[in-house]
């Protein structure tokens, strides 16, 4: 077993560990998350939603908050996350803003949709044209709107990710 598989064992055993522990404690489904770079656990989530009354506090989520927290920066470039299960529509788009390098997970959506977690509908949802969406959506152009993007176009000091 190669150096980087054992790590990828460590890292994912101790996300379930936080999954099994935190189902067990009442904070919300079973799902943990951790985040490594560079050897170093970086943050440490679970999911949280109905202890928090969240429904965005997935254990992705929640790691990626706390390490982008501890680094002081948005993005999470050479990390890994590690989860206990095959991320969410939600937790991937996540991962992507805060340029997560590599996931790695241990159950997979189907395995969740055979628990009652069931993110089909999602997926489902974001390939269909914005018409056909179950949650109606209007387009209100505004020249407002239009102008404050121009104006970010031209922001000299801004941070741009």
């Amino acid at each position: 077993m190669t150096e980087n598989k054992t790590e990828d064992r460590r890292y994912l055993a101790r996300a379930i560990a936080l999954s099994r522990e935190h189902m067990n404690n009442g904070a919300g489904g079973p799902f943990g998350a951790v985040i490594v770079r560079d050897g170093r656990i970086l943050g440490e989530g679970w999911n949280r939603v109905t202890s928090a009354k969240d429904p965005t506090a997935h254990a992705e989520v929640v790691a990626i908050r706390r390490a982008c927290e501890a680094v002081g920066d948005f993005s999470l470039q050479g990390a890994t996350l590690y989860t206990s299960c095959e991320p969410c529509p939600m937790c991937l788009a996540s991962a992507y803003w805060a340029r997560v390098s590599r996931i790695v997970y241990a159950n997979t959506r189907e395995d969740a949709a055979a628990i009652g977690f069931d993110d089909s509908l999602i997926y489902d949802e974001i390939a269909k044209p914005i018409p056909e969406r179950l949650i109606p959506m209007d387009h209100e152009p505004s020249l407002e709107a239009r102008a404050v993007f121009d104006a970010w176009m031209e922001k000299p000091d801004k941070i741009a990710y």
